[in-house]
């Protein structure tokens, strides 16, 4: 097995190198991809741009011949990532480097992105100090701030290079067997935000008395693709989706989209699963002054000085629960939709500057019109309260023995 060290060897063809033999000179092989097209290469590679090309159901000339940067990149990331697809299934890939600006980034993390959560992957990026989500998505990726441009090998980019080679090498080296992904506990995938925590903590302790591991993610955007991608990828027995208000943020342009995939992976792929609607009541923005202009008029809650909170209204909950009611309906695995009519977030209550039942209402109806009701189950509690949590683990356990 090799780490595999991405790169446009036209223009990053020395920093390869220097990479290269620094992770030799810890104790791995390595094997350098060109991923370049316009410029001359170094004669460094082990996989040359042509057979990425190639893989990517192109060819080099094709592309030279185009002249155009951006389709011989897409391209190149196509063709990279199955590359390592192919070669991580024959057991070939130990770990993933790569190196570059904007097209370096997106080529090597397409490929690290198709690859299995625990294959270590390290990107060297000139945006890494910025917004990573577009590169990092679901997956497992250490993104490494270049500091200086990937231009020569000087005092500062000799240091964050050897850093690099450093942290792939210590991630394939020192991985613990017990650190594996494999247990002897069926996995159950759970989503949760500050104001469904009570009800998704207390869920989470009934099922692990069960004998269930819970893995738990933050309903942020990047925690519900990330477990809408582990659940495609077979992980999980069962789905404890309390907390879909990335739906909201999608339907109505809040700042924590999941896409607009959200909530299809296990229906699609037979998974059982119990859905709520909790923190829908809220779409996400940054500090105040960040709220687009044609929201302004709408009610807001400052949740801190870097989260705004707008209250969705009944016309957004409608859009909401139809969105989700189409999705579940098409599962192939047994679901059940439960509805909190007390409210579906901490601040969704009586006393609370989103309590709205009138609002609420209309995204319950919207549900109960495309579900049928033998699948939706409605509670007088407060999606927080201890009941409503005892009925929600309690249901998904009976789907998961069912």
């Amino acid at each position: 097995m090799s780490v595999y060290l991405l790169g446009t060897l036209d223009t990053k063809g020395h920093e390869a190198a220097f990479v290269a033999d620094a992770i030799r000179s810890l104790g791995l092989e390595v094997r350098i991809v060109d991923t370049g097209c316009i410029g001359q290469a170094i004669g460094i590679a082990d996989v040359s741009r042509e057979q990425v090309f190639a893989a990517a159901g192109t060819s080099l000339a094709e592309m030279a011949a185009q002249g155009d940067r951006g389709v011989a990149v897409a391209a190149a990331a196509g063709g990279a990532r199955n590359l390592l697809v192919e070669l991580h299934g024959r057991g070939e890939v130990s770990g993933v480097l790569a190196l570059g600006g904007s097209a370096g980034t997106t080529i090597g993390t397409s490929a690290m992105r198709a690859l299995p959560l625990g294959v270590p992957k390290v990107m060297v990026s000139t945006l890494a100090s910025g917004q990573t989500r577009p590169y990092v998505g679901g997956k497992d990726i250490m993104m490494l701030n270049s500091v200086v441009d990937i231009a020569g090998i000087n005092r500062i980019s000799r240091t964050v290079l050897h850093q690099a080679a450093a942290a792939i090498v210590g991630m394939i080296k020192f991985q613990p067997a017990e650190l594996a992904l494999a247990t002897d506990r069926p996995l159950i995938a759970a989503t949760m935000f500050g104001v469904t925590t009570p009800c998704v903590l207390r869920a989470q302790r009934i099922l692990e008395a069960a004998g269930y591991e819970v893995l738990v993610f933050h309903a942020t955007g990047s925690g519900g693709e990330a477990m809408e991608g582990l659940i495609a990828d077979g992980l999980f027995a069962g789905v404890l989706d309390i907390t879909t208000t990335e739906i909201a943020d999608e339907l109505v342009g809040g700042t924590l989209s999941a896409g607009p995939d959200r909530l299809t992976a296990a229906a699609c792929g037979g998974v059982p699963q119990v859905v709520s609607v909790g923190a829908t009541d809220m779409v996400n923005f940054g500090p105040l002054a960040t709220v687009p202009p044609e929201f302004r008029h709408r009610k807001f809650h400052v949740h801190n000085p870097t989260v705004t909170l707008m209250r969705t209204t009944a016309n957004e909950n409608r859009m909401i629960g139809e969105d989700i009611a189409r999705k579940v309906s098409g599962s192939t695995a047994p679901f059940r939709v439960l509805l909190p009519r007390g409210g579906v977030s901490a601040i969704d209550q009586v006393g609370q500057p989103f309590d709205d039942p009138q609002t609420r209402t209309a995204l319950f109806d919207a549900i109960r019109g495309d579900v049928s009701a033998d699948a939706i189950i409605e509670s007088d509690h407060h999606i927080n309260d201890e009941e409503f949590a005892d009925l929600a683990a309690a249901t998904l356990l009976s789907l998961l023995r069912g």
